[in-house]
């Protein structure tokens, strides 16, 4: 009789544990997660204030649920509550709650009530996702990076010339042959007739010397005048920054504008360097690039979460207790473009009043990777633009008046700067 209700009670656990095993395993099926949806929400939810790796705003987040639960015993359901609502969970006395507000300095995290199950579920199984091995270094030679096409044109040239070596050597020993094949048969090699040398019989016709000497001056003072007409002309002039910025990422891929940062260009003569505090508000949050960006860093050769680093030394930004630590030093930046100063020019005044695009005088900033002096910046290439530039007058009734004024002494529809005055001398110079 034992023996039968051992058996039952055995098999009735037997049953209860599969019961048990399958109700966790369907709750465990129901919190799975896409993590290709979940990088989607995490990006446009928690990507402002959280990274998988690193700390920022917000604490770093990969693999939140598995160490919430393995350090504090917290599960799904508190990380629910803290996602959806988490000033509540303060205000509630939650010991963790508090304690990872005290520590990110009582900032708020935004609530997320509009965030259903699923979706926290997608947002958790993306930052559970292991992170991506590194990068594989290059094969570095002499501290420079060798490809396989360096390697096969030294391999060439190395060929080439001991194919050059080879022919020379075969041309003497060819000679040598001759001659002694010349002297055992008793043949004698004639011996030119010495003659005048070129430059003796040149020195000797005064009508050449006087042609090329006339030729000589005239191409020496065209080359001296070119030589003169260039000092001063920095034109291409690409100097190497203390940080690296690219242009080509932040007004082309990005599509920043150019008086977002140079905001001093629409009501002043200078353009002016931006403060580094500009470069922060995007910075604070972004300390590294994505893959892809710096990809294309490496083609150039450069580490663009490298140059972000030396941003955060300049401004003495503390990236791991997001805070500043008041230890700043100051970015030695190099001039590009640089008029003589005799020579005015205003930013404002093309930029706001004439309406003026950056790229006309700058280029096209938007596809440089490193900053370079597109335009001469000279005189005649001034006056140049004055001469074909229409003067802006629509919503300008200063300029409305005047148009109407010149229009009918010069006989044109539309007049240019130079036509307003944009040739007279007081205007760029003092």
């Amino acid at each position: 009789m034992k023996h039968v209700i051992y058996r039952n009670l055995t098999s009735s656990i037997l049953r209860l544990g599969f019961i048990l095993l399958l109700t966790f395993s369907t709750t465990i099926l129901a919190q799975e997660g896409d993590p290709v949806n979940g990088k989607s929400l995490f990006n446009s939810q928690c990507a402002a204030c959280h990274k998988l790796d690193k700390k920022m705003t917000g604490p770093a987040l990969r693999n939140v649920e598995a160490r919430l639960y393995e350090d504090e015993g917290l599960d799904r359901e508190w990380l629910n509550k803290w996602i959806r609502n988490s000033s509540a969970l303060i205000k509630s006395g939650d010991t963790y709650a508090n304690k990872i507000w005290n520590e990110y300095n009582q900032t708020a995290m935004n609530a997320f009530p509009q965030l259903e199950d699923q979706e926290i579920s997608d947002i958790l199984a993306y930052t559970a996702q292991p992170p991506p091995p590194p990068p594989e270094p290059k094969v570095v030679a002499g501290g420079e990076a060798v490809s396989g096409d360096a390697t096969s044109n030294s391999i060439i040239l190395g060929a080439l010339a001991l194919l050059f070596g080879l022919l020379a050597m075969a041309l003497v020993l060819v000679n040598r042959t001759l001659k002694r094949f010349a002297d055992a048969k008793g043949i004698e090699v004639p011996v030119s007739e010495k003659r005048i040398p070129i430059w003796k019989a040149f020195a000797q016709n005064q009508f050449l010397v006087l042609v090329t000497s006339i030729i000589f001056l005239l191409a020496s003072g065209y080359f001296v005048y070119g030589y003169l007409m260039q000092v001063g002309v920095d034109q291409g002039y690409e100097p190497v920054q203390p940080i690296h910025y690219s242009h080509r990422i932040h007004a082309g891929d990005n599509q920043i504008d150019c008086k977002y940062c140079h905001s001093s260009a629409r009501v002043s003569k200078h353009s002016g360097i931006p403060s580094l505090n500009v470069c922060m508000n995007c910075h604070k949050n972004i300390a590294e690039v994505a893959p892809e960006t710096y990809a294309e860093g490496e083609e150039y050769g450069v580490d663009y979460n490298a140059e972000i680093q030396k941003l955060y030394k300049a401004v003495g930004w503390d990236e791991d207790n997001q805070k500043y630590t008041g230890e700043t030093s100051p970015v030695k930046w190099i001039r590009i473009h640089n008029l003589p100063d005799f020579a005015y020019f205003n930013h404002s005044q093309h930029v706001s009043v004439a309406g003026l695009e950056c790229q006309t005088c700058h280029g096209p900033v938007e596809e440089m990777e490193i900053m370079y002096q597109h335009s001469p910046l000279t005189m005649g290439w001034c006056i140049n633009c004055h001469r074909e530039t229409n003067v802006k007058v629509k919503d300008n009734d200063y300029y409305t008046k005047i148009h109407e004024q010149l229009s009918k002494k010069y006989g044109v529809e539309q007049l240019t700067a130079a036509q307003m005055g944009g040739l007279e001398c007081g205007k760029c110079h003092y």
